[in-house]
């Protein structure tokens, strides 16, 4: 699976800024009277400027997916590479197209002039943008594609012109409903593109997708924000069921609607989701410096500030970013208008993260994002943002289903891994450039004890394999001989850096070294411990993948020789002639689907236990 970047963001916002007081020059005044509900929703909402792609005249200065096509031009036109011809898949999403028929990206595709591409238009409210964004990282993430555009755009204001609400109004003796009115001062028109890579860019900043989640929640709630029915009848049947579209249009059943019964179900909806997040270890929220949240209103943000605290977690609001305030709210295309500013305005520093919340009320969906900056303003990307997260290489019988199948878990569970360690407080820090002596110096001491216990543990499961199992027995004692003096290098690195030598011996493990070590020695006294291959797996993974990354980063970040991190530097290659070792066990006879199946669960755990071992240094 590729990595994913966004290398270059563009929008398009038609007009100039209108301000709250020329909204009604714009969209009209209902049988020439001001609205009664203006006043009240501009001050929950807050919005003081927005854009619309309508004059004064209410004609159209443009077409939905002009600006969308638009939007996408920007965000070429701001990359430095000429990349027109080599985009293979364009995502588009949008709330109502300009036609019934065809799809939103079959027009938005014929407007931008690009190639014959693959095109998939996404229909629905906010999220849609998130699901054409989905839609696009899939195809770069699975290789399908190497270059991909998403986009969103929205055209709400021609569908509020007064005109078609006073002939409603006249026929049913009443103004129109406060379930549409309200939304003629909440939506305002804009786009925005992305154009999506299996690379960052050469220049620049490029924003690394770690993941996109989307849920519906359509199956516990009643429609919420719609057109095309009319719940005030009593059903919520299709205006497509009326004798006529005059009929449906004159009972309101196309207008644009939101049920403010139901519409304060959705902070509630997206906050859940954001717990569940964290619970699940995909968010954690001390790490995000950015929280790009999309809201309709500012009365849904102060609701959010409140769930998130009565949840007990939270994202300090000075790390919360929206231009809702100044660019309007744009729908579907509100999450690139953010990240647009974002990115093309100097606000993000490489190493960053930036969390996205889109909630959408059309029946209630959730779409989070986790982005990751990479690259310099000068251009030149770090060996890390480079580098994609990639297993080491293991050699197997590719015609044997067992060892298949037992890779493609083990490199799972390794993808899985490294990116978490990513997001590590000592390693973030070390990928940012922020690492210090003291933690260099913690980062040794703390793992010196597992060293130790290494070899230990090793040869403990070694005089657990039965004798009829000599060879495998062999591979462990080798292993576990090849360990055992391993922590004296990491004891001349720590007092070749200043660090006491009686300091490092008496520290203690931390807890995650506890747990992680009481795991692989419960394990290697059971008879037969075959399943610790893969502790060995992701032990011996971290010597080849990233023990020699990690040492010269140190080492150049420190100034050091290679004298002083030459624990990590030897690691890279003796881990690599332990992996034949591996190798031979995976083609062993012996595993079968049984005895792989346990191999990937430790794998797995051990991953998360190394984890938490680095998350809990100095917890001793």
């Amino acid at each position: 699976m590729n990595a994913v970047y966004i290398t270059s963001i563009g929008k398009f916002l038609p007009g100039p800024p209108v301000g709250n007081e020329e909204i009604e020059d714009y969209i009209g005044r209902i049988d020439g009277k001001g609205s009664k509900s203006m006043r009240r929703v501009l001050d929950q909402n807050r919005i003081r400027y927005r854009h619309y792609a309508i004059d004064k005249e209410q004609r159209s200065l443009h077409s939905n997916a002009e600006m969308a096509a638009l939007a996408i031009r920007d965000a070429l036109d701001r990359s430095e590479e000429d990349l027109a011809e080599s985009i293979g898949f364009l995502a588009a999403g949008t709330t109502q197209g300009d036609l019934l028929v065809p799809g939103f990206a079959s027009m938005v595709h014929a407007e931008t002039g690009l190639p014959v591409m693959e095109v998939a238009t996404h229909h629905g409210v906010c999220a849609s943008g998130m699901q054409a964004l989905m839609n696009a990282y899939l195809h770069i993430r699975s290789g399908e594609q190497r270059t991909a555009v998403s986009c969103a755009s929205e055209f709400p204001s021609r569908a509020f012109k007064h005109t078609r609400f006073e002939a409603q109004a006249a026929l049913a003796g009443r103004s129109v409903s406060f379930d549409t009115d309200f939304l003629r001062f909440m939506l305002s028109d804009g786009a925005g593109a992305a154009v999506l890579q299996h690379k960052p860019a050469a220049g620049g900043l490029s924003l690394r997708i770690e993941w996109i989640d989307i849920k519906s929640y359509a199956n516990h709630y009643d429609v919420c924000m719609y057109a095309g029915a009319n719940k005030e009848n009593g059903e919520c049947g299709s205006w497509l069921d009326y004798a006529s579209v005059q009929e449906a249009a004159d009972d309101g059943a196309v207008n644009l609607k939101q049920d403010i019964r139901l519409v304060n179900e959705m902070p509630k909806v997206g906050v859940k989701r954001f717990f569940e997040l964290v619970e699940e270890g995909k968010v954690d929220p001390s790490r995000i410096d950015w929280m790009a949240c999309h809201y309709s209103s500012h009365f849904f943000r102060e609701e959010i500030f409140r769930l998130l605290r009565l949840g007990g977690l939270s994202i300090p609001e000075e790390k919360w970013f929206t231009n809702l305030y100044t660019k309007g709210n744009t729908g579907a295309a509100s999450i690139y208008i953010m990240l647009e500013e974002l990115l093309n305005e100097g606000r993000l520093k490489p190493g960053e993260q930036v969390l996205c919340m889109v909630p959408e009320s059309g029946r209630f969906q959730t779409a989070y994002m986790l982005l990751t900056v990479v690259g310099g303003v000068e251009g030149a990307a770090s060996a890390f943002e480079e580098r994609q997260p990639e297993a080491p290489r293991l050699a197997y019988d590719a015609g044997d289903d067992v060892q298949a199948q037992l890779v493609r878990q083990l490199v799972s569970v390794w993808i899985d891994f490294e990116q978490k360690l990513a997001r590590v407080p000592v390693i973030d820090k070390l990928y940012r450039g922020r690492f210090t002596l003291d933690d260099y110096k913690l980062l040794m001491m703390n793992i010196r004890q597992q060293v130790i216990d290494g070899s230990q543990w090793i040869a403990r499961a070694a005089s657990h394999i039965a004798i009829e199992h000599i060879d495998l027995r062999s591979a462990f004692i080798a292993h576990a001989r090849d360990e055992h003096r391993d922590f004296q290098i990491l004891e001349r690195n720590y007092v070749a850096v200043g660090g006491a030598l009686a300091d490092i011996r008496s520290g203690g493990k931390n807890i995650g070294s506890e747990a992680l070590s009481a795991y692989l020695f419960q394990r290697a006294s059971r008879d037969n411990p075959f399943d610790l291959i893969g502790a060995m797996w992701i032990i011996e993974g971290l010597g080849c993948r990233m023990a020699r990354y990690w040492g010269e980063m140190i080492r150049d970040q420190l100034a050091l020789s290679d004298e002083q991190v030459s624990f990590l530097l030897y690691h890279s290659e003796s881990d690599e002639k332990h992996f034949e070792r591996l190798e031979a066990v995976v083609r062993h006879p012996l595993l079968t689907a049984d005895i792989a199946a346990r191999v990937a669960k430790t794998a797995k755990t051990t991953a998360r236990l190394y984890l938490l071992q680095l998350e809990e240094l100095g917890n001793v």
